[in-house]
């Protein structure tokens, strides 16, 4: 039994779009996808309206760097603050117990902690922190995949996008900590 062509689904023929896939910088508008093929620009206002949204992403990105140092800053100053409430430490300024550094590692079943320095964050904090951290790994990780489009206009959406996130949410510094950082310097935002 012949049902026949069925392809246009009753004689309609629906061009399915098509996203463009450039490797080269390029200028295209229409039939441009964004990340996703369900992000697929098919009029110069879906694209105009994708720059701005993705303009609000990279000051949402620099937001959330900001977001990130003052949490920091504010269970840096809570540990420090019940770090004087708790004076019970030893002769060597640890709060744990002194352990020569040979009884650490692998011979004595010990586990060595590399941050031996630092001090335990609580739980929640820890959890806020990563959480912070995992939404703006994925966020610097999805403008990346949006300026590797090679689009010249994505990528002006995102610079303005960090630009204007940094503008806004980077209006002081604390000269100290920049003039003693040992020279380091960001190798990506």
């Amino acid at each position: 039994m012949d049902h026949g062509d069925h392809s246009g689904h009753g004689g309609h023929d629906m061009p399915m779009p098509m996203c463009s896939m450039n490797m080269l910088w390029n200028t295209q508008i229409v039939d441009t996808c964004i990340v996703f093929r369900s992000w697929h620009i098919s009029t110069n206002t879906a694209f105009a309206f994708s720059c701005l949204a993705i303009v609000g992403l990279g000051v949402f990105y620099e937001y959330l760097r900001i977001l990130q140092k003052s949490v920091d800053t504010r269970v840096a100053l809570s540990l420090v603050k019940d770090k004087g409430r708790n004076r019970s430490r030893s002769s060597s300024g640890r709060s744990s117990p002194e352990i020569p550094l040979e009884a650490e590692g692998l011979l004595s079943g010990r586990v060595f902690k590399a941050n031996v320095t630092g001090v335990p964050v609580p739980l929640p904090s820890r959890i806020l922190r990563a959480v912070l951290y995992g939404i703006s790994v994925f966020l610097s990780f999805f403008l990346m995949l949006v300026f590797m489009t090679y689009n010249a206009y994505l990528i002006l959406a995102v610079v303005l996008g960090a630009a204007i996130g940094h503008f806004i949410f980077g209006g002081s510094i604390n000269p100290e900590s920049i003039i003693s950082a040992d020279g380091k310097a960001m190798a990506c935002h």
